[in-house]
């Protein structure tokens, strides 16, 4: 207002202007902020929109797919699922399945009828004799020590059981794909004869600790020839994955074409590895009674001798499929991945098979025979067949022909020398026994 009392209207004007532009201004800036988040909400995917297709339509991003279409967060967990169950069907029941094949083999061969009281044909004794080891008392003799005693059988169990943990039973079916997988196989291996050695001691018996000291010498002894036999696929492949080098087989060139020897030497030290006959000598039973097992009975005795022997031999069987027989390749598999578990299982128990047929076939040999055989013959011819796959990848980067060549050239020279040399020592020794220097009895044993 004036000073004579009339009203002003163009300061009030100006202020209102002014207020007017400010309030345009924040509506025009929250507009913009506004589209702004529309526009980005609208350039942008949920996760719920991103489905298990091959390509999102929104982004053109590719998006991985499991086997039969599956998205892979949903594929994990049943790849898992069937590892596991693989697992524990391989190591429990096919535990008892093996000790059934083997009695009706070992029957069929000595023209014998085999279990056959429980269940049709037999089939149902296995579980029959795991039931009555489950119920049995649990007893431990009063002179052993307790604690060694009881872990013992988990030390034994526990390696053979972890060692499914990078197998592959197919393709994406497998526990783990671990870089260093075949170190990890090696190392659970020299594991085992720390639970037989402490079984041994821990029993307080001299059957038991002998047993566990034969079993410690010959598991060391062969272990080294086992793993030279290893390192020539690792040349060869370029991988310590047992899943690349499954891979590496796709083709119909498996590695036991490339690397029989290598095979070779791997096949009997798993024998000397697994007690199997004829490398059966830390349970002999007409020396030893049972070696490092006679203390043992019940549950124990079942866990220590069924799960942990008959599961090392299909885990050795599996690692003999998986490094020389292409694991689970095989003819569909390109269609039907989970085909792979039928093939997988199907060689390995055709592995299973002959080490059964060969318990029936050989008889033991004894420690000096077992420990020369070793020493004296597989470690030398092992470390002669590193050099040569070492010396010819180096000369010939591009093929494997003549790796196969000296292999193939490296096995037959085995085939037939080892009963060149049989012959020779025998008749040495008999030479020597017609001398009298050595008892006429060992001329003949040989």
């Amino acid at each position: 207002m004036s000073s004579t009392g009339t009203p002003t209207f163009g300061a009030s004007s100006s202020r209102n202007r002014s207020r007017d532009t400010r309030c345009a201004n924040r509506s025009s800036r929250h507009v913009a902020t506004l589209g702004a988040g529309s526009e980005r909400r609208a350039n942008s995917v949920s996760p719920e929109r991103v489905s298990g297709a091959a390509r999102d339509r929104t982004r053109g991003l590719t998006v991985p797919v499991g086997p039969f279409g599956l998205d892979p967060l949903v594929w994990l967990p049943i790849r898992l699922l069937i590892a596991v169950g693989l697992a524990l069907f391989l190591i429990l029941n096919g535990a008892l399945l093996q000790i059934y094949l083997e009695r009706k083999i070992q029957a069929a061969m000595q023209d014998r009828i085999g279990p056959y009281h429980v269940g049709p044909f037999g089939l149902l004794q296995t579980f029959a004799d795991a039931i009555k080891l489950i119920a049995k008392e649990d007893v431990r003799a009063r002179l052993t020590d307790p604690y060694f005693f009881i872990a013992a059988p988990a030390l034994v169990f526990t390696p053979m059981l972890a060692s499914w943990a990078v197998l592959p039973f197919a393709h994406d079916v497998v526990g783990a794909d671990l870089n260093i997988g075949l170190l990890y196989l090696t190392t659970l291996g020299s594991m085992t004869v720390l639970g037989i050695v402490i079984a041994g001691w821990a029993s307080n018996n001299k059957y038991a600790i002998v047993g566990g000291l034969r079993s410690a010498g010959q598991l060391i002894s062969y272990e080294v020839p086992q793993i030279l036999a290893l390192v020539s696929v690792v040349l060869v492949v370029g991988s310590l994955s047992m899943v690349d080098i499954t891979r590496s087989q796709a083709g119909p060139l498996v590695n036991v074409l490339v690397l029989p020897f290598s095979f070779a030497l791997y096949f009997i030290s798993a024998l000397a590895e697994t007690n199997r006959t004829p490398f059966d000598l830390p349970e002999a039973e007409s020396e030893l009674v049972a070696g490092w097992l006679t203390e043992y009975s019940g549950m124990r005795w079942g866990t220590m001798l069924a799960l942990s022997e008959y599961g090392e031999v299909t885990v050795v069987c599996s690692i003999m499929t998986t490094l020389w027989f292409g694991g689970w390749q095989g003819p569909g598999v390109d269609v039907a991945p989970l085909l792979g578990v039928l093939w997988f299982t199907l060689k390995v128990y055709a592995f299973v098979l002959i080490f059964m047929w060969i318990r029936a076939t050989l008889p033991r040999m004894r420690i000096d025979q077992l420990m020369s055989f070793c020493w004296k013959g597989l470690i030398p011819l092992a470390l002669l067949n590193i050099l040569l796959v070492a010396v010819l990848l180096m000369a010939f980067p591009d093929t494997r022909i003549p790796v196969a060549i000296a292999s193939w050239a490296l096995l037959l020279g085995f085939v037939a020398g080892v009963p060149y040399v049989q012959r020779r020592r025998l008749a040495t020794l008999r030479a020597r026994a017609r001398a009298g220097q050595v008892p006429a009895h060992a001329a003949k044993a040989g």
